[in-house]
C-alpha cells in the first residue's frame, strides 16, 4: 500500500498539501506518467513530475528544518508556491529534492522576519493555526499618531466587514516626520494592517514583520541574513502545530557574515602557538 500523494510530498519538503493539491488539479502533477488525481496513492518505485521534469521524493533522514530570515523590503521575492524561484530562496541551504515553504509569506514591499521550512506539513499545520498566533509588527509613520488614532488603531476595525485583534500599540522611538511604533496582534497579516492604518488615516511608510508566535527577529540578524532554529525552538512550532517530529530537527550553518563572508560560528579563532611571550608584535 501507498500513502496519499499530497502527504508524501509535504512530508518530503517539496511543497504544502495545499499547494499539491493545486498542481493536482491544474493538471500539473502526474504518477508513471499518468496525471494525478486527488487522495491518488503513490508507492515507493512511482515517478512523480510536475510540468513533465522529475519531482525527487526523498524521505527525509532527519526532521524538517526551519530558518528564519530577514527579509528586505521590496527588493525580495517570497512567492507562496515555494516551487519558484526567488531571490530569497537562492540565498537559503540547498537541499537535495527539497524545497522551502514560507509560512504567511510577507507582501512584496514589506519586510522583516520570514519563516520558512522544509516540512510542508508543518507548514499548512502553522497556517491552520496562524489566527490563533502573537504576530508582532514595526510600523513606521509619518508624524506622531494622536490618541483618536491610537484608539482606532486598537479597535482593530477595518470596515463594516473585516476587524482584526490588536492586543497593544506601543510607541518605539523615531525622530522627526518618522515615528516607530510596535504593533501586537493575534493572527493578522501584513495587508490586514495596512488595511487598518488606512481605514485609520495613518500614512504608513514601512511596515516590518519582527515576531511570528514565539518565533522573534533579534536585532543581530543582519538583512538577508537567515538563522536556523535550535531543536526547542523547532520542537515548539511543531508543538503548535499539533505535530510530533519523528527525530530531532536539522541543524544549518548560519548563513555568511556580510563583512567577512565567513560563517559565524561562535567561536573564538584558535591563536595558540602564535604569540609568544615576549615576542615582539608586527
Amino acid at each position: 500500500m501507498g500513502e496519499r500523494i499530497q502527504k508524501v510530498l509535504a512530508r518530503a519538503g517539496v511543497a504544502s498539501r495545499r499547494q499539491v493539491e493545486e498542481w493536482i488539479k491544474a493538471g500539473r502533477l502526474a504518477i508513471n506518467g499518468v496525471p494525478a488525481t486527488l487522495g491518488a496513492q503513490l508507492r515507493a518505485r512511482d515517478k512523480v513530475t510536475l510540468d513533465g521534469r522529475a519531482v525527487r521524493v526523498r524521505e527525509p533522514e532527519s526532521a524538517a528544518a526551519v530558518v528564519i530570515y530577514h527579509r528586505t523590503p521590496g527588493r525580495e521575492l517570497a512567492p507562496s508556491d515555494a516551487a519558484e524561484s526567488g531571490r530569497l530562496f537562492d540565498k537559503l541551504p540547498k537541499r537535495a529534492g527539497r524545497r522551502w515553504v514560507p509560512v504567511s509569506p510577507l507582501p512584496p514591499n514589506d519586510g522583516g522576519l520570514e519563516l520558512l521550512t522544509s516540512d510542508g506539513d508543518l507548514a499548512q499545520g502553522l497556517m491552520r493555526r496562524l489566527a490563533t498566533l502573537r504576530i508582532l509588527f514595526s510600523v513606521r509613520v509619518r508624524g506622531e499618531l494622536s490618541q483618536e488614532q491610537l484608539a482606532r488603531l486598537q479597535s482593530g476595525v477595518i470596515d463594516e466587514a473585516a476587524t482584526i485583534e490588536v492586543e497593544s500599540i506601543e510607541p518605539a522611538g523615531g525622530e522627526g516626520t518618522n515615528r516607530w511604533y510596535t504593533l501586537s496582534t493575534r493572527g493578522a497579516r501584513a495587508r490586514d494592517v495596512h488595511r487598518l492604518a488606512q481605514a485609520s488615516g495613518i500614512d504608513v511608510s514601512r511596515l516590518m514583520r519582527i515576531g511570528l508566535g514565539p518565533v522573534r527577529m533579534e536585532r543581530a540578524l543582519a538583512r538577508e541574513r537567515f538563522r536556523t532554529l535550535n531543536p526547542g525552538e523547532s520542537a515548539h512550532l511543531y508543538e503548535i502545530a499539533g505535530m510530533t517530529p519523528s527525530v530531532q530537527p536539522e541543524r544549518l550553518a548560519r548563513s555568511p557574515s556580510r563583512r567577512t563572508g565567513k560563517h559565524r560560528t561562535g567561536r573564538k579563532p584558535d591563536t595558540r602557538g602564535r604569540r609568544q611571550r615576549g615576542a615582539r608584535q608586527p
